[in-house]
């Protein structure tokens, strides 16, 4: 009976048989679901009442913890940016995405916007080509509404010719929903001649929670 079933130390779901088991939540607006995704061996919790379409957190056989849904993207420009002028504080455009979980990111002005409040790990990987190592300075910067972090500060001259130059960091952020972050370089009183170089330019950013 059912007092029985109070009683167990231990309820299993399911039969060992070739198929999905699952705890399903109904819900007035939205349903959720936990449960063993057979095929792949997995145990996964999500949206709705089938496994595999739309899950948020899996977990597989080895221990392997995975959010296939999370927001995530990186993206790199798809050729060199013009010249950029002297005293301008230049927006990167990566307009060529290699991931974008969550559709977040703008190829267009290289904006990301925030889809939830929390905290967000944003990187920056610009190769700076043609640089003039003569200015004043030069500086990278990731600009989100709530403030402006400085990830990279190097003064003129600290380089003994022009050339190559690599401008790199990763912000831990705090993002409110909606709001936007952007990935910036200055080339402070230099000649108008450095540019983005396109091989090595890399912007990426993921939800941390």
């Amino acid at each position: 009976g059912l007092g029985d079933v109070y009683k167990r130390q231990t309820l299993t779901i399911g039969d060992a048989g070739a198929e999905d088991t699952k705890i399903v939540f109904d819900g007035n607006a939205q349903d959720y679901h936990i449960g063993l995704d057979d095929s792949a061996d997995s145990l996964v919790i999500g949206k709705g009442s089938a496994l595999g379409t739309t899950s948020h957190i899996v977990t597989d056989a080895n221990g392997h913890v995975t959010m296939p849904l999370q927001s995530f993207f990186v993206a790199t420009p798809s050729s060199n940016s013009s010249d950029i002028a002297a005293d301008t504080t230049h927006t990167i455009v990566a307009d060529s995405e290699i991931l974008d979980r969550n559709g977040d990111y703008n190829t267009s002005n290289g904006t990301f916007t925030a889809p939830v409040t929390g905290a967000y790990a944003l990187t920056m990987n610009a190769s700076i080509g043609d640089y003039d190592h003569d200015n004043n300075y030069n500086a990278g910067f990731i600009l989100t509404s709530n403030r402006r972090w400085t990830i990279h500060f190097m003064q003129g001259n600290a380089l003994s010719a022009d050339g190559t130059h690599f401008v790199t960091g990763t912000c831990i952020v705090d993002m409110d929903a909606s709001d936007t972050a952007q990935f910036q370089f200055r080339n402070d009183q230099g000649a108008q001649q450095p540019f983005i170089g396109q091989e090595f330019t890399f912007l990426s950013g993921y939800l941390l929670g």
